[in-house]
């Protein structure tokens, strides 16, 4: 499946969604102190949010994201498990459109269990890609062993990766559910990645949101490791943070000339219903590489082929 774009038909493969399966909700709804009471919890999270609650099947709610997929021309995605414990749903979804949808999981290093269950999502659930939130779990990326666990785990199996969010986090279903975030943002620089991927060197790390605010660290990273990926997802809001006026076609400009056009990762942040897949993040994506002049090899790997490559293996 192909989508048309200036660049040509590219085939598109969003590196960066949400699985809000029906456990996620489950989950959240358990740490209200309000909405866990209720025996309605799921229906009464459908009323605060405003959004269409995924039926309890998996396999059913990738079948909806597939569908979704079709209608706007996209041939695949990774999409993320966004709770801790929640790897079976995506595995299911996996396991229902293989040829569509690739796994990964939220997932927290600091728990005694971490490797095993780790090792068990990459081995056994057929999982691609573990997400690492450490300003959300409270620890550091280049002092947590845990993290180092889980890296020598990806760097032994092709086709996966490590992903870790930086900078900004801000978690809205939380927000609408008036649930705390209480995250340690001292520990959200891209820098802190940097030693234990000099020391995994096999092992390939993702930053979402071009750094989501720390930019000029993830560039600065993904210059001295070859094994960083950076991620194009969301609206990336975070650019009023940057201290002289920036757009997306600068950005793209100067990841491309830092990172180059390889280690893109081109990704949406889409995660719910009925919103669905953003169009929109896809179209501004577009725009701004053909405004800078980017090349048809550039977008085709951009958008899908790279993403691709690193989920692979041999």
């Amino acid at each position: 499946m192909k989508k048309t774009t200036p660049f040509g038909d590219l085939e598109v493969f969003d590196a960066h969604t949400h699985f809000f399966s029906h456990k996620f909700f489950e989950t959240l709804s358990g740490q209200s102190p309000h909405l866990g009471k209720e025996s309605n919890a799921i229906e009464r999270a459908a009323e605060m949010t405003g959004w269409t609650m995924p039926p309890r099947d998996s396999g059913e709610l990738a079948a909806i994201w597939t569908s979704e997929f079709d209608r706007h021309g996209v041939s695949g995605a990774l999409i993320i498990a966004s709770a801790p414990g929640d790897e079976e749903s995506v595995a299911a979804a996996v396991a229902a459109f293989p040829n569509r949808i690739a796994g990964a999981f939220m997932f927290d290093p600091t728990k005694p269990d971490a490797e095993s269950r780790a090792r068990r999502a990459f081995d056994d659930l057929g999982l691609r890609v573990v997400c690492l939130f450490p300003a959300m779990h409270h620890y550091s990326m280049a002092e947590n062993e845990g993290v180092r666990a889980i890296a020598a785990l990806a760097g032994e199996r092709p086709g996966t990766a490590v992903f870790v969010h930086c900078g900004a986090l801000s978690v809205g279903v939380r927000k609408k559910l008036g649930l705390p975030s209480l995250f340690d943002m001292r520990t959200s620089n891209p820098l802190e990645i940097y030693r234990v991927a000099a020391e995994f060197s096999k092992t390939k790390f993702i930053i979402p949101h071009f750094g989501a605010g720390m930019f000029r660290e993830t560039m600065m990273l993904a210059d001295l490791c070859p094994n960083i990926y950076v991620d194009t997802s969301s609206t990336n809001k975070w650019m009023k943070y940057e201290a002289a006026p920036v757009d997306l076609p600068i950005i793209f400009k100067r990841a491309l000339d830092v990172v180059g056009s390889e280690r893109l990762l081109f990704g949406t942040d889409s995660s719910f219903f009925p919103r669905g897949w953003v169009e929109s993040v896809f179209d501004a994506q577009i725009n701004a590489l053909s405004e800078i002049g980017a090349t048809e090899e550039q977008a085709r790997a951009i958008f899908g082929d790279n993403i691709r490559r690193l989920l692979s293996a041999p």
